[in-house]
């Protein structure tokens, strides 16, 4: 089960991280930004991974016992699915309770350090890079270009700056060597030391001046950052007691923000209880046909629950515009989706021979043995010489 949910976990950040990648060498930001904005992703993340892992873990479980004949044994001795399902709801439970700070407490927390560090990253607060051969533009005045850059940026070399005011002064400096310092007195400025350059300054109507120096301190001035915004201003971002108050005790919202803060609240807790549901899912999908080893139900339990999944977020959506009522949005599709689960472990736990998916079981079992006589088709058999290699006398 552990392993199923780091497995899940993981294959639903691989593409995330690959666009935050992208998008911060786009920013010229440090790499580990991205591992910082992935760790306010996880507990989103986790929202679906857990009970992934906790279904799969059952389901491998008592398909195990099945495909080994221990199933009928323990049948046979009288213990039915319902008290074999003991310790899974034991383990479900506590998953359920963990499931519920983490879509509760947790993701709000992280989803709102991710959007601070998305609005630091593109408003310039977490540094930027200076990139090699390319010209940088500071403070919409100050144009940069370095031709190489040692000791991780701290040591810049082959550089070239223009620096334009308002009164139409334009200094043009080119320096072999360069390196940024903190100023102490002014924290909105750093100190930009230059060795061994010119200075080319003109001036609208007068003859340019040029001037050569060994060092010189060319002060910047960093640009204004804005104060990022407080929690709350989307209803992901609530934590699960803000949005019982938002959703139907505040009266001073507006009733958008009332419609808003009903469907996430819905859409939480329906998320957590339709795990309770998973462990029937997981018996009924979990044992083949006799003599067989299919493992059509692994495949059937995770669409169905990435489906049911994507079916809710599409629910609070909708239901976030006001267009249908999130009661019905939301616990329509949960009503349908337990009974569904309710009448396949039925079939399983109380009706002989039973199958949930016979149906799809037998239509795969054909698909495969199909699949195969065409695979063979094309091999030669055994003691049977290709067509290619028959000698033309014997023909």
């Amino acid at each position: 089960m552990m392993g199923v949910f780091v497995l899940a976990a993981s294959l639903l950040m691989l593409e995330k991280m690959l666009r935050l990648m992208e998008f911060v060498s786009s920013e010229g930001a440090p790499v580990t930004i991205v591992f910082r904005m992935l760790v306010n992703l996880i507990p989103e993340y986790a929202g679906l991974a857990i009970p992934l892992g906790l279904m799969l873990g059952i389901l491998l479980a008592f398909r195990k016992l099945a495909t080994t004949s221990e199933l009928d044994v323990l049948r046979a001795v009288g213990w039915s699915y319902t008290r074999m399902l003991r310790v899974p709801y034991m383990i479900t439970g506590v998953l359920v309770a963990l499931n519920l700070l983490i879509v509760g407490y947790w993701q709000p927390l992280a989803r709102y350090g991710y959007e601070q560090l998305d609005f630091e990253l593109r408003s310039g607060a977490l540094g930027a890079a200076i990139k090699v051969g390319e010209f940088t533009t500071l403070e919409d005045r100050v144009a940069l270009r370095v031709e190489e850059s040692r000791d991780d940026g701290r040591q810049l070399g082959g550089i070239f700056a223009r620096i334009a005011n308002d009164k139409g002064q334009v200094l043009s400096i080119s320096a072999r060597e360069g390196q940024f310092l903190a100023n102490r007195e002014d924290r909105n400025t750093i100190i930009f030391r230059l060795t061994d350059g010119t200075i080319v300054q003109d001036m609208p109507g007068e003859t340019p001046r040029v001037l050569s120096f060994k060092q010189h301190d060319l002060p910047i001035d960093l640009p204004r950052i804005e104060q990022f915004r407080k929690r709350g201003d989307e209803a992901r971002e609530y934590l699960l007691p803000e949005l019982l108050e938002l959703g139907w005790r505040d009266d001073s919202v507006t009733a958008t923000q009332r419609v808003e803060g009903q469907a996430a609240f819905n859409y939480r807790i329906v998320e957590v209880v339709m795990m309770v549901m998973l462990p029937l899912l997981a018996v009924a999908l979990a044992i083949p046909p006799k003599r067989s080893t299919s493992a059509l139900g692994v495949f059937v339990s995770i669409v169905m629950v990435v489906a049911y999944h994507k079916v809710n977020q599409y629910g609070q959506e909708v239901a976030s515009l006001g267009r249908i009522d999130p009661l019905l949005a939301l616990w329509g599709p949960f009503a349908v989706f337990g009974l569904m689960i309710g009448w396949m472990y039925f079939q399983v736990a109380f009706v002989p021979g039973g199958q949930a998916i016979g149906a799809l079981e037998s239509g795969y079992a054909k698909l495969a043995k199909r699949i195969q006589k065409l695979l063979r088709r094309g091999r030669p058999q055994p003691g049977e010489t290709p067509a290619e290699e028959v000698p033309a006398g014997a023909a």
